[in-house]
C-alpha cells in the first residue's frame, strides 16, 4: 500500500541530487519507511527487495548511507572511516552469504537482490574493476541462470571473466568458483564436453586453495558425477558420488565433534545454555549446499536397483549432521532413529550419533 511517507517525488529534489532504485537504478519513486536511506521505483521492486535481503540489513543501512557529520579531528575522521569499511565489508559478506544460500535452495529471484547489494558496497570500497567484484556477479549469473535468462547470465559471467582476466592477482577461490559457474552455464546448453574441461579448472584451482579432499572441492566433482550420470555412464558417476559424499562427511563429522566437545566445556565451566557458539557450524551458504548435494544424492541411491546400504547409511548420518547444526532437531531425531536401528551401524557413527543427541538433550 503506498503513502505519503512511501512516497518520494524527483522534482523535489535538490539539485543534482538523483534517487535511483535499489535493484535498476532507474529514478525512484519510493523510499523505504523504515530506514529512508533506500529507494526503488515502483512497489514490486521494493517488495522483491525487502524479501531478498532488506528486510534483514534495513536499519544496518542507516549509518552507512546517511550524510556523515563533520569532525574536526583528522583522527577521529580515520576511525569513523574504518569503522564504516569493516561494516561494508561485514555487509558484504553477510549479504552474499544469504544469496548463496538461496541459490542453493532454488530461490533464484531472492537471491538477487543480496548479489545486487554485495555489488555495490564493493564499487564503493574497491572501485568498478575490482576482481571483488567477480563473486557478485557469479551469483547474479547463477540466479538468471535458474531462471531461465541464459542470454542474462551469460552477460554476467563474461563480466566476470574480463574482471578476473584485467587483474594481475586473483585469489583462486574465486577462480575456482568462475570456472564453476562457466561450466553450469554449458551444462544447460547442452556442451558437457566443455563444461567436463572447466570443471577441471575448477578442481584444480580449488584443490590448491584448499586441498584435494576438502570438502568445498566437492562441487565441481558433484557437477562432473552429474553429467556422466545424464550421459548413463554410471561407473564414473557411482565413483565420484562417493567421493563427494566422503568429502562432506569427513567435513561434518570434524564440525560436530568440535561443536559437541565445545558444549561439553562449556557445562564443566558452568556456561549456561544460552551461551551457545556458532563459531563452530556451518556458514549459511554451506548449509544450504550440503543440503542440496547430499539429498541429490541420497534420492539417486535410494532409486537404484541395488542398494548400498553403507553408502546410504554414510549419507544418513550426513544428513543427520547437518540438520543438527542448522538446529532442525526433529529432522535430526528422524535419521538418529534410522541410523541406530540397523545393526551394522559401525561405532565411529554410533559414537557422533550419540554426542549429538547428548548436546540436543541438554539443550532442550
Amino acid at each position: 500500500m503506498t503513502t505519503s511517507r512511501d512516497t518520494v517525488y524527483p522534482l523535489a529534489f535538490p539539485k543534482g541530487v538523483k534517487y535511483l532504485c535499489e535493484l535498476c537504478q532507474k529514478p525512484a519513486t519510493k523510499i523505504c519507511e523504515r530506514c529512508r536511506v533506500t529507494y526503488y521505483c515502483d512497489n514490486e521492486h521494493q517488495h522483491t527487495d525487502w524479501y531478498g535481503i532488506h528486510e534483514k540489513i534495513c536499519q544496518s543501512l542507516i549509518p552507512l548511507r546517511i550524510p556523515l557529520p563533520f569532525l574536526p579531528s583528522e583522527e577521529e575522521r580515520k576511525k569513523r572511516d574504518d569503522d564504516l569499511r569493516i561494516k561494508k565489508l561485514q555487509l558484504i559478506e553477510y549479504t552474499r552469504s544469504i544469496s548463496q544460500r538461496y541459490l542453493f535452495e532454488g530461490d533464484y529471484q531472492r537471491a538477487i537482490p543480496g548479489a545486487m547489494t554485495s555489488l555495490k558496497f564493493v564499487i564503493e570500497l574497491f572501485g568498478i574493476k575490482s576482481v571483488d567484484l567477480v563473486p557478485s556477479y557469479l551469483i547474479l549469473g547463477e540466479a538468471s541462470q535458474g531462471l531461465g535468462n541464459l542470454s542474462q547470465a551469460q552477460e554476467y559471467l563474461s563480466q566476470a571473466e574480463w574482471t578476473v582476466i584485467k587483474s594481475s592477482d586473483c585469489p583462486l577461490p574465486i577462480l575456482s568458483k568462475l570456472y564453476r559457474n562457466i561450466a553450469m552455464l554449458q551444462i544447460a546448453k547442452g556442451d558437457f564436453d566443455q563444461a567436463l574441461r572447466n570443471l577441471a579448472n575448477d578442481i584444480y584451482y580449488a584443490s590448491e586453495e584448499f586441498g584435494t579432499e576438502n570438502f568445498q572441492v566437492s562441487g565441481g566433482y558433484f557437477l562432473i558425477a552429474n553429467i556422466f550420470f545424464r550421459q548413463g555412464k554410471m561407473d564414473i558417476a557411482d565413483s565420484l558420488y562417493r567421493q563427494v559424499v566422503n568429502m562432506w562427511h569427513s567435513h561434518l563429522t570434524q564440525v560436530v565433534e568440535k561443536k559437541t566437545e565445545i558444549s561439553e566445556l562449556d557445562t564443566i565451566l558452568g556456561k549456561k545454555d544460552d551461551d551457545d557458539r556458532d563459531s563452530e557450524s556451518l556458514e549459511l551458504a554451506s548449509e544450504a549446499e550440503a543440503k542440496k548435494v547430499l539429498y541429490s544424492i541420497y534420492e539417486i541411491r535410494r532409486n537404484e536397483s541395488t542398494l548400498d546400504d553403507a553408502e546410504l547409511t554414510k549419507i544418513e548420518h550426513c544428513l543427520s549432521m547437518v540438520h543438527f547444526l542448522s538446529k532442525e532437531y526433529d529432522k535430526v531425531r528422524n535419521y538418529s532413529d534410522l541410523l541406530e536401528s540397523k545393526s551394522d551401524l559401525n561405532d565411529a557413527i554410533r559414537a557422533n550419533l550419540t554426542r549429538i543427541n547428548n548436546f540436543i538433550n541438554m539443550k532442550l
